[in-house]
């Protein structure tokens, strides 16, 4: 909006009603179409949130001839072999043998968004721009992962970390993120883009966290054969974590393409300090979706 654009945010009303006065709101459910929008035309579509083809492919198929440029909101996980560093946009992808699957999984879920991004291309062909994020961080991300860390470091005190502290990660602020994915539907790009972030080592991150938060911490980095057989979950307790060799090229995803077409990042740090602000908005009980409880992790540091 502030680009002097007119927005119409289609969701379910379920969460954010009214979050951004002057856009136009319409209710409805995807799963059973589009008719709210029946007779209208838009220059531009974003889609954030569709998973299954069925599902992404009937919104392609309802706005195909009224609308002028889609954006499909993709990922990084669709490609086939995460071993390997640098995976581009022309990398393998996954080829699922069950296609019709809609149960999504971490076995499945990559698979999937390969689906959906070939049925909205049969759909609106050239007019189609397919953005490949990694992990998006930042403000208002309800995943808790990046969250998790910024808070524990604000806490301070000795703070569980997993080695090597020379893996990798990648995090892409949602405002950076943003702020390309309109200069290029402004521009009319289309095809695919690597939109992860920038490589950083997770030490690297968890200093970026504690400048961000002000804090002081002392990191006791433990052994992955370690934390595993502590039954440690990953990634979901200690978020990023991701220590099989499968993995190893995971933070390291080739976004140079889309950099040079003007994709800048913030500071981590600063990335930190505001998600750390918005946190403190939030209510006391909130029930945090990935990382350590404070009392697991004392139990765990006195165990190790």
């Amino acid at each position: 909006m502030e680009r002097g654009h007119d927005l119409t945010l289609f969701h379910r009303g379920q969460t954010s009603v009214g979050a951004y006065p002057g856009a136009r709101d319409v209710i409805g459910d995807r799963e059973d179409g589009l008719a709210a929008l029946d007779g209208e035309s838009f220059d531009a579509a974003i889609d954030t949130c569709a998973y299954v083809p069925r599902i992404a492919g009937a919104a392609a198929k309802e706005l195909k001839g009224r609308v002028g440029h889609y954006t499909f909101v993709s990922t990084v996980s669709i490609y086939a072999d995460f071993s390997q560093p640098g995976l581009h946009e022309d990398s393998d992808v996954i080829h699922l043998e069950d296609e019709s699957v809609e149960e999504i999984t971490g076995e499945t879920y990559g698979g999937l968004k390969v689906l959906c991004e070939r049925v909205v291309n049969e759909h609106l062909g050239d007019r189609t721009f397919h953005l490949r994020p990694g992990i998006i961080i930042g403000p208002n991300d309800p995943t808790d992962r990046f969250t998790y860390w910024v808070e524990r470091m604000a806490r301070g005190g000795e703070v569980l970390a997993p080695t090597p502290p020379s893996r990798t990660m990648q995090g892409v602020d949602a405002r950076d993120l943003a702020a390309f994915t309109l200069e290029r539907i402004e521009a009319g790009f289309v095809g695919p883009r690597n939109v992860a972030g920038p490589s950083t080592t997770f030490a690297d991150m968890l200093a970026a966290c504690a400048e961000g938060a002000g804090t002081d911490s002392s990191i006791r980095w433990a052994d992955s054969d370690r934390l595993e057989a502590l039954e440690v979950q990953f990634p979901k307790e200690l978020p990023f974590w991701l220590p099989k060799p499968e993995y190893a090229g995971f933070g390291l995803v080739d976004s140079s393409r889309a950099r040079s077409e003007g994709l800048q990042h913030r500071p981590l740090a600063e990335t930190a300090r505001d998600t750390l602000k918005w946190l403190r908005t939030r209510p006391a009980n909130h029930e945090w979706l990935a990382g350590l409880s404070a009392e697991r992790e004392r139990d765990l540091l006195q165990r190790l």
